[in-house]
């Protein structure tokens, strides 16, 4: 990968642009991309001239940019995210019908949740979730699940990393976290009371992959009062269970057993019909006699020859 004089990657610093960017923002001008990502001037136009030559930037007529729709392209493909957002969403939708408040859907990412899909309404209690945002893992509920079925190295890294204290009720250092964690793992769910916002309580439970394990987390967020929220659990235990299932189904042959990666559907397919399925299948074998998983083994045969 080419370097800069600086020891930076090229493609480190268009990242630096692209991550500029963020649901709060999602409109800069070149003079607000070059101080949020750290550049001079003449590199931060530069750079943006690049992305939106390749369409991962949109200039604006008001003279702003703000991410091209080429990424959506690039992150549908991804087998972490679409498909389980597909596949989960009618339990989340059933989840969100019976409660009247946040509910949420994430994945971990780094020392980080991040939340892949999230369903509300006007009169919900206060939640600092987006879709598309992140959290450090201590903070949510649905971090401290995941961060109960990480590895330790996991654990370490978010320790050392720190992280925000918005209010008195958020954990503070490694013994509070891990005491934290260690409940979490017991007791199959997190609940955080105030962690964020001291109005709001944070519930999650974890959804599990098709190899068994920790997928994602499926979580609420309710207000913070002192009932204790057991049917709320029962709740998201259940659609949970029902995420597990779908993703099962949708991921593993039909004799039960874990999917080898040439037979996982692609995450565009995973929530469509089975007719769908076996027309993409029988599309794909017409297409290339050798089938999908003959291409998966040989990365080459994936794209047609050059001309």
């Amino acid at each position: 990968m080419a370097r800069r004089s600086d020891g930076e990657s090229a493609l480190a610093k268009h990242l630096r642009v692209l991550e500029a960017f963020d649901a709060l923002e999602p409109f800069l001008t070149l003079a607000e991309i070059a101080d949020a990502a750290g550049l001079a001037r003449s590199t931060a136009h530069r750079l943006v001239g690049e992305l939106v030559r390749e369409g991962l930037l949109e200039r604006m007529p008001d003279r702003t940019y703000r991410l091209g729709i080429r990424l959506w392209e690039f992150a549908s493909r991804t087998p972490g995210a679409l498909g389980l957002r597909e596949l989960a969403r009618p339990f989340m939708e059933a989840v969100h019908a019976r409660i009247g408040q946040h509910t949420q859907l994430g994945v971990l990412s780094g020392t980080d949740v991040l939340f892949v899909e999230r369903l509300s309404r006007p009169d919900a209690v206060i939640n600092a979730t987006l879709i598309g945002g992140r959290t450090p893992l201590p903070l949510s509920s649905s971090g401290l699940v995941l961060l109960a079925h990480a590895g330790d190295e996991t654990v370490e890294r978010v320790i050392v990393a720190g992280w925000p204290h918005p209010t008195p009720r958020t954990p503070r250092g490694g013994d509070e976290l891990q005491a934290c964690i260690r409940r979490a793992r017991s007791q199959g769910v997190a609940v955080t009371d105030g962690y964020i916002h001291e109005a709001s309580r944070g519930v999650a439970v974890p959804v599990f992959g098709p190899q068994g394990a920790v997928y994602a987390a499926l979580g609420i967020v309710i207000p913070n009062d002192a009932r204790t929220p057991s049917a709320e659990i029962e709740l998201l235990t259940f659609a949970a269970a029902g995420i597990t299932r779908a993703l099962r189904d949708a991921y593993a042959p039909g004799d039960g057993t874990a999917a080898t990666a040439g037979q996982r559907l692609a995450p565009p397919l995973a929530g469509t019909s089975r007719a769908s399925r076996v027309y993409y299948a029988e599309l794909d074998a017409a297409h290339d006699p050798r089938g999908r998983e003959a291409r998966h083994r040989d990365p080459r045969a994936r794209r047609p020859p050059r001309e």
